[in-house]
């Protein structure tokens, strides 16, 4: 890349709602990559999308458009990121292609316009704006002047989601509209066939055909069609429509030749096989609709209106207009507006969109909270601390499409054989027509075995019928888009799913590596534990009762702000025993702290200390005090007036589902190995108790990256991470996957695979499980579509399957593919359950 192009770089994106497979991504990146100045370019199949970096000095956005409109698709959107801003106008006058037409004229008159683009069905037009171009107000004066009012401005980033959406609507309402318009005289050429083959021939029956079936196969039904084919062979790229075309035109016009000549007629088949072709189109558009729901729901989920405080009053804004530091008020059942931490009040929150659990979570002052999550009962004050892309709700977004988008390594099989697909159908449909024209004699007892059980299949035709039959039914039973949807499918499906329960896998090649996974690394603090100390047990001495030793302890420590004494005023106050007064504070950095307390001294700290002061009686409590340490808890002496009283332990205990989820990862076959800095003892105690089969304790953060390639260098590249803190990101991407616990740094999610929202380790076995079910979907995806080329084609070639099976069947074959992925939904939800 030379260095203008690094220098100049500029980002675009289109929205191409007829890149409905891989096959057809590739044929879009092979045009693009044609333009001189293209960078990177990135596809994703879900949201019908194509990023583009390309050198604003040598392309423009227009190139770029008409690049991916050669190959023969249409451009919904672009969008340039690179060099201009987006503005969006409403204009409810325009009403029509004419009237949008007049809109894109006048603007084309100003100065800076990079890309101008109109929907009609919500009548707004977004117009690309070079830097130093015309400003939105003369963007509104222009189509004023052509006759139009225009009644919103507005920058158009914010409404990407809600375009991309309205997009989506109208691609399906479009493909629905071509279905109906083919379907009702392709069902009367139907209706009229079976009677005039099998009954009575109808007068006139070969002039009514054509005229019913030249709309269907050149107009209203495969005009756009034949479009894409012209486009694309012209451009020297082959997509799927050029198999369609050259099933459905030729027939029709071998058809015409019935007038001159007494023969079979192909109208009718011409005009089914667009028709099931537009049939297929409508119902791959609809199914791909529900494999993407997930991304889509999340899309739609969050609220339009929020009420804020602004000088003294209550207002109400949308919600784009949110700015860090507003206050909102939210009322019982309403939704969060966005991201934002609560100053007054306490409800408890559905955050089943973010998390997957289903349980309400208690919130009051200091608590963060997210846009979109319901408010159940109570009244919150909550300040904006995030707006815009910076949500979590979006970064979820970003990170689904982000996993949808990806590649997983064995898609490189389909493309292999999809790349060359179509051209070597052509040969192969040429080659049939040819060797039946010079053999059909030596072809026809196959013919008539066929016929015993194929009720389509007529030996007794004409050489000439039969070339023509199975030349037709190999190019439109082909189907490279059946092999194209294999992987993005089930990856729409599985990250929708993943993003439902919380579990946000960010690539492709994450999952397929995830099914290989023989060990995997945690961290101890925040992951296993809870990253927090509590008050776990209390030993006495003699004549003196707990609450006694609570009351002591709690008091002195009341006055400290270190964790282990935080924790001894909070176990205190659970326990009802409320910190009394303390005079004569006193610190002694890491060995303790002392105090007077109702006239009494009280000196707690570790045993060198309460040697050193004089205190009586502590080997009565050595025993205690190392079984405690034993046992990983920090353990405190309390003496009061120089005799021992008693020891108080503190540990950061164990999160209630590490025992389950270290065990759901020992039936998954998985070594689990702890690595944490904490020393030996504390370390060996907490694996014992959870169940960890190697430790690996005292490894200071920059350690933890080598103890992750000696664990590679042992087991192979087959090590998972699982951790939370900034100094475990590191660690997480010199892992093979790295998984990052939600409730931790942001440096760690960025860095990892795959983030638990949820932030409980269970989620790292739902992960491995839907990893592991996704490719396996991918998988059968690839071996069904191979399967079913492989078999189909010949079957074509040599005369036994009937042009209109073929395409019914073609047809069958990509909905099957999206159908098995769906299932994956049902199966995951069977494994979580079992």
């Amino acid at each position: 890349m030379s260095s203008a192009m690094q220098h100049n770089k500029s980002l675009a994106r289109f929205t191409v709602p007829g890149m409905g497979s891989d096959h057809c991504a590739g044929i879009v990146k092979t045009s693009l990559n044609r333009l001189g100045g293209i960078g990177e370019i990135t596809t994703n199949i879900a949201a019908h999308r194509v990023e583009a970096h390309y050198d604003a000095n040598v392309l423009t956005l227009a190139q770029l458009r008409g690049a991916i409109e050669k190959a023969g698709y249409d451009v919904a959107s672009a969008t340039n990121f690179g060099s201009g801003k987006k503005v969006q106008l409403i204009v409810p006058g325009m009403g029509s292609d004419h009237c949008a037409g007049i809109v894109r004229e006048s603007l084309q008159r100003l100065q800076g316009i990079e890309d101008i683009e109109t929907s009609i069905a919500s009548h707004k037009v977004y117009v690309t704006v070079n830097d130093g171009g015309p400003d939105a107000e003369q963007l509104k004066q222009a189509v004023e002047k052509a006759g139009y009012d225009v009644v919103q401005l507005s920058a158009a980033d914010n409404d990407e989601s809600d375009q991309d959406i309205e997009i989506e609507q109208a691609y399906l309402t479009q493909a629905h509209k071509r279905l109906w318009i083919a379907s009702v005289p392709t069902t009367l050429i139907m209706l009229l066939m079976v009677p005039h083959m099998f009954w009575q021939p109808i007068p006139g029956y070969l002039a009514i055909v054509a005229v019913l079936a030249f709309p269907v196969v050149f107009l209203f039904g495969g005009a756009a069609t034949h479009n894409s084919t012209w486009r694309s062979l012209t451009n020297g790229t082959f997509n799927m429509d050029v198999l369609i075309s050259l099933g459905s035109i030729p027939p029709y016009i071998i058809g015409l030749a019935g007038f001159f000549y007494s023969m079979t007629s192909f109208m009718e088949m011409a005009a089914t096989i667009m028709t099931f072709h537009l049939l297929g189109r409508f119902l791959e558009a609809k199914a791909k609709g529900r494999a993407s729901q997930a991304i889509r729901k999340l899309l739609t989920m969050g609220a339009k209106i929020a009420r804020i405080e602004r000088d003294g009053a209550e207002l109400e804004i949308p919600v784009k207009e949110l700015k860090p530091g507003d206050v909102m008020l939210i009322r019982p059942g309403d939704k969060v507006p966005t991201d934002g931490e609560v100053l007054d009040g306490e409800s408890h929150l559905d955050e089943s969109i973010a998390t997957g659990e289903s349980v309400p979570v208690y919130k009051a002052a200091g608590d963060n909270v997210i846009g979109a999550t319901i408010n159940k009962e109570g009244r919150l004050r909550v300040k904006v601390t995030k707006v815009g892309g910076d949500t979590f709700l979006s970064q979820v977004i970003k990170l689904v499409e982000q996993a949808q988008g990806s590649r997983v390594p064995i898609q490189e099989f389909a493309d292999r054989m999809t790349g060359r697909f179509v051209p070597v159908v052509l040969f192969i449909s040429l080659g049939s027509l040819i060797v039946w024209l010079l053999a059909a004699d030596s072809l026809r007892p196959m013919l008539e075995w066929g016929a015993g059980f194929l009720p389509w299949v007529d030996p007794s035709a004409s050489t000439t019928v039969l070339a023509i039959l199975s030349a037709i039914a190999v190019l439109v039973i082909a189907c490279p888009c059946a092999l194209g949807l294999a992987t993005p499918t089930a990856l729409m499906v599985g990250s929708g799913i993943g993003a439902e329960r919380g579990i946000l896998i960010r690539s492709g090649e994450a999952i397929q590596t995830f099914k290989d996974i023989r060990v995997i690394v945690l961290d101890k603090t925040g992951t296993i534990t809870r990253g927090e100390p509590k008050l776990t047990e209390l030993t006495t001495a003699d004549g003196v009762t707990e609450q006694q030793l609570l009351q002591w302890a709690a008091t002195v420590e009341n006055a400290s702000e270190h964790p282990i004494a935080r924790a001894i005023v909070e176990g205190a106050r659970e326990r009802n025993v409320t910190p009394g007064e303390v005079t004569e504070f006193r610190s002694t950095g890491a060995r303790g702290v002392s105090g007077m307390v109702a006239g009494a001294f009280v000196l707690i700290g570790n045993r060198k200390l309460l040697d050193e002061e004089g205190v009586i009686g502590l080997q009565a409590l050595d025993q205690e005090l190392d079984e405690l340490e034993g046992r990983g808890r920090t353990a405190v002496l309390v003496a009061v007036d120089g005799k021992a009283c008693g020891v108080v332990a503190v540990a950061d205990t164990i999160k209630m589902e590490s025992v389950a989820a270290i065990r759901g990862m020992h039936e998954l076959g998985l070594h689990v190995v702890m690595i944490t800095g904490d020393n030996e003892r504390a370390a060996r105690a907490v694996a014992n108790e959870v169940g960890i089969d190697e430790v690996q304790a005292g490894v200071l953060p920059a350690g933890k990256v080598d103890a992750v390639r000696e664990l590679q260098k042992k087991y192979g590249n087959y090590v998972a991470m699982v951790g939370d803190g900034i100094n475990d990101a590191p660690a997480l991407k010199q892992a093979n996957v790295g998984i990052a616990i939600g409730a931790g740094a942001d440096v760690a999610i960025e860095a990892a695979d795959v983030t638990l929202v949820r932030g409980e380790l269970t989620g790292v076995v739902d992960a491995m499980h839907l990893s592991k079910a996704t490719f396996n979907k991918i998988v059968q995806n690839l071996i069904w579509a191979s399967a079913y080329n492989i078999a189909a084609i010949p079957i074509a070639a040599i005369g036994l399957l009937h042009p209109m099976i073929g395409v019914v069947a073609m047809t069958a074959s990509s909905l099957s593919v999206i159908g098995n992925s769906l299932l994956l939904k049902q199966q995951f939800k069977r494994k979580i359950m079992s």
